[in-house]
Parts: structure tokens; sequence; C-alpha cells
């Protein structure tokens, strides 16, 4: 089986259902008591977001770049981010890597085109939100990707960096998403919302959201299972 590398700390929320999921995940589809090798690269999320803030996107990359390099350095034969934001550099930090990386993006893109929905509704950080890294992919297989209102970006990008970051989930922040997603319903007609955070799941565990979701970890982390296994 091939030996997976992830950059944690994300934030550090979003590592834990990584590496819990992927190592039962592996083990349920072979069937017998086996846990996959596994190589964890923890770096710093506010660091990630303080680069985002400034535009200091050379700086981020060599900094995810660097991560990377540790992963293949421990031998692994693929790797991922466990944080959506670092994507914004991803093509360049593929260039500078020595092994695959799969992203995250592109895994949440396939599944919309599976389900062939047609307008996606996106949370996020303000840097996704805003940005053109999560749109392109889908815009090129003809799905248009929705943002919310600007007032609500900034609530999002807060409570995300606040609370989800720090792992405090507050129904008032729960309620309050919700709020926004059945706006976009109802102003923009989507299909289906993206959890564009890998923090934002958080907030919805047994929760029942009004509209289909794809929930980019969730996905993201079938696909490297599935790759392990190869």
């Amino acid at each position: 089986m091939k030996k997976l590398g992830l950059i944690g700390g994300t934030g550090p929320e979003s590592t834990i259902p990584y590496y819990r999921n992927i190592v039962f995940g592996v083990k349920h589809k072979v069937g017998k008591e086996y846990f996959p090798n596994i190589t964890i690269e923890s770096l710093n999320v506010f660091e990630v977001l303080n680069k985002c803030a400034i535009g200091d996107y050379m700086g981020l990359a060599e900094y995810m770049a660097a991560g990377i390099s540790c992963l293949a350095a421990a031998g692994c034969d693929f790797a991922a981010f466990t944080g959506i934001t670092p994507h914004i550099v991803f093509d360049e930090v593929q260039k500078k890597s020595a092994i695959p990386l799969v992203s995250m993006i592109d895994t949440t893109c396939n599944k919309a085109k599976c389900c062939q929905y047609k307008k996606i509704g996106l949370l996020g950080t303000k840097a996704t939100m805003t940005g053109s890294f999560f749109q392109k992919p889908f815009e090129a297989s003809g799905i248009e990707i929705i943002t919310p209102e600007c007032f609500a970006m900034e609530y999002i990008n807060d409570k995300i960096s606040r609370e989800l970051e720090n792992g405090i989930v507050l129904d008032d922040t729960r309620q309050q998403f919700i709020h926004i997603i059945e706006d976009m319903v109802d102003n923009d007609s989507i299909d289906a919302v993206v959890l564009g955070c890998t923090e934002i799941p958080l907030l919805f565990q047994s929760t029942n959201l009004p509209i289909p979701v794809l929930d980019a970890m969730e996905i993201h982390m079938e696909t490297l299972i599935d790759m392990i296994l190869k």
C-alpha cells in the first residue's frame, strides 16, 4: 500500500478527522486488522491566514512547499493539504514537490459533476470565497459558483478564524450559517452547498441542512483512502 503524507495544522480540528477517518476507512476497506502508514507535517494555520491576508502568496507557497519536502523526505508516495485555503498556491507547491499532491478542490469538483449540479453555493474563508482558485475547475466544468453577500462573507470568515479554528462550536453561529445558506437557496436557486473550509463541518454534525451538501473534506478523504489502496 502507498504511504500518505498530510499537511496538518491548517487547522488542527480538521487534521484530527483526516487522520482518524483515513486510518479506519482503510481498515474497513481492507477488511482486517490493518492501519495504513501516514506521516503528518503540522503547520500553523494562522501563518497561512496571515499570509493570505497580506497577499504574500509567494511566501505561502514556500511555507507549504517546505512542509511537503518534509513529507517526501519521510518516504511518502503522495501528499495532500488538510485545509482548503492553502490550495490558493496548490499549483505552485506541486511544481516544487517531489511527490504528487491530491487537490481537495478537484476531488470536490469531480463529485459535483457526478451529481450533475449546475449552481453551487460556496462557504469558506474570505480568501477562498473571494479568490478564483476554487472556482476555476468548477467553471471549466460548466458549474456556477455562488458566494454569500459581502457582510455574510465577513461573518463566515470571522467565525472560522475566531471560533472554528480553535475548536469552538456555538449554536448561534450554526443558526447564522444555516440562515446564510437559506438566503442563497431563496435568492440564487443553488442546487447544493460546498462546505469549503475543513472546519465548517464541525457546525453541522447531526444537523440537517435545507439543501444537498458537498463536504469537501469528506470527499477528499474518500479519494485519499482509495489512493492508499491502489
